[in-house]
């Protein structure tokens, strides 16, 4: 029997017998159908982290701080140590740490200061001292105006850029180029020791360029469109006063260079501060993307185990439907046998009617699971409000892999009933009921 005839034998056994069929690859159809569907809602979840993490600077960015508590003999004790960062820090781990594309410092207050614009119109937001490296390591995109250039950092210039929020808070549809605002040094005007600010409670700036909008971090849960950025040293100069800086932001060049990046880290803080690094910590943000990618592992095999439980149900079924099948047609066998049939050919046409079923029923699973995987998306946008949306990631190797797994569950649960078939003696076959 050709491959060809076996299709067509086996379509019309499953089109003369439409209920039982459908009913067959109900289990296939559910099996597929929820693990599409699952694997789209957590591929979702695992993007919407990805996208989370870029918007804070990419996985192979580390931010190193100093630490105010050190761990010393499995107790934490307050670190005493009177080395600080400085801006030289900077310029030294970009002149000398070949593992590092970008380097740039950072000196913020996420929020709760006053920014003030020109006819009384305020907001509360925060400020970020930065250089014109952050632009670029961030890959962040103007949307008016210019950013911060080195000329500004070397001059403590009293500009800044504001973030899409501010700007509109403050200007709402109007640009703010050129207009002037003045930025308090924080909300309580109490300096990093807990004293009293005896200065001057607000610093006047002009606006020089906005940025597009960045949206919220997941993780820390701060607006990064909530910000003016002015020039490290005018923060120092201006709102800190000192030379200090509380974090220096790195970036390697990929996420695989980031423990070398470290190191080389180190050996620099280490040369420039009197052979000490204890005064600082690093954060990674690598570390988090590994704690996703074994969380994604474990929904993918729990998620594959359940699946398979299902599969194994609609396995069994066609098996039993197939075994029906052989015992309906039986004098069909004896009278093909009788014809000059082989037992290859017999073999073939149950097994090509199981794999059939399975193929189709696969098809509808993937048809369902997709459609299933956008609706629980947006329900997840619903019960997961802080997102504005949720992406149903369909992955065509998930795809390729329940086709291959129902083709196989064909093959597996069609092959007994098909050789009991082609087992049959035609002269029984033929007297039989």
């Amino acid at each position: 029997m050709r491959i060809v005839e076996g299709i067509s034998v086996g379509i019309s056994a499953i089109r003369s017998n439409k209920m039982r069929s459908l009913l067959t690859m109900l289990g296939i159809i559910i099996g597929v159908a929820a693990v599409l569907a699952m694997i789209a809602i957590g591929d979702g979840a695992k993007e919407i982290v990805k996208q989370d993490v870029q918007k804070l600077g990419g996985a192979n960015q580390v931010i190193m701080y100093r630490t105010w508590y050190k761990r010393v003999n499995n107790r934490w004790v307050h670190n005493r140590s009177s080395e600080y960062l400085k801006y030289g820090d900077v310029l030294a781990i970009e002149a000398e740490c070949p593992s590092i594309k970008a380097v740039t410092p950072q000196e913020w207050n996420w929020g709760g200061v006053l920014i003030q614009a020109p006819g009384g119109t305020e907001t509360r937001a925060g400020w970020n001292g930065v250089d014109t490296t952050y632009k670029t390591a961030m890959d962040w995109k103007l949307k008016e105006g210019r950013f911060i250039t080195d000329g500004d950092v070397e001059n403590a210039t009293k500009v800044c850029v504001l973030g899409d929020e501010v700007a509109t808070a403050l200007f709402g549809d109007k640009s703010p180029l050129g207009q002037e605002i003045k930025i308090a040094r924080g909300s309580g005007h109490y300096d990093k020791w807990g004293r009293k600010d005896r200065r001057r409670s607000t610093e006047r700036f002009i606006v020089i360029g906005t940025l597009i909008p960045r949206g919220r971090s997941l993780r820390f849960g701060w607006s990064f469109d909530n910000l003016a950025f002015m020039p490290i040293s005018t923060v120092q100069e201006r709102f800190t006063g000192d030379d200090h800086i509380g974090y220096i932001s790195f970036y390697a060049h990929t996420v695989a260079d980031v423990p070398k990046a470290i190191e080389e880290v180190k050996t620099v803080i280490r040369k420039r501060h009197r052979n000490q690094d204890d005064f600082i910590d690093f954060f990674e943000m690598r570390k988090g993307m590994a704690q996703l990618e074994k969380i994604s592992k474990i929904i993918k095999i729990t998620l594959g185990s359940i699946a398979g439980f299902s599969l194994l149900v609609g396995g069994i079924g066609i098996m039993n439907m197939m075994l029906v099948a052989v015992t309906e047609r039986t004098r069909e066998i004896g009278l093909r046998k009788s014809l000059g049939a082989k037992r290859l050919d017999i073999l073939l046409q149950f097994l090509i009617e199981a794999v059939i079923i399975c193929s189709v029923g696969g098809a509808i699973g993937i048809g369902l699971g997709i459609l299933a995987g956008e609706g629980m998306a947006m329900l997840a946008v619903k019960i997961v409000k802080i997102v504005p949306e949720w992406p149903a990631v369909i992955s065509l190797e998930w795809i390729l892999i329940s086709v291959s797994v129902s083709a196989i569950i064909g093959i597996s649960f069609g092959l007994y009933p098909a050789l009991k078939a082609s087992s049959l003696s035609p002269i029984k076959a033929l007297r039989a009921d």
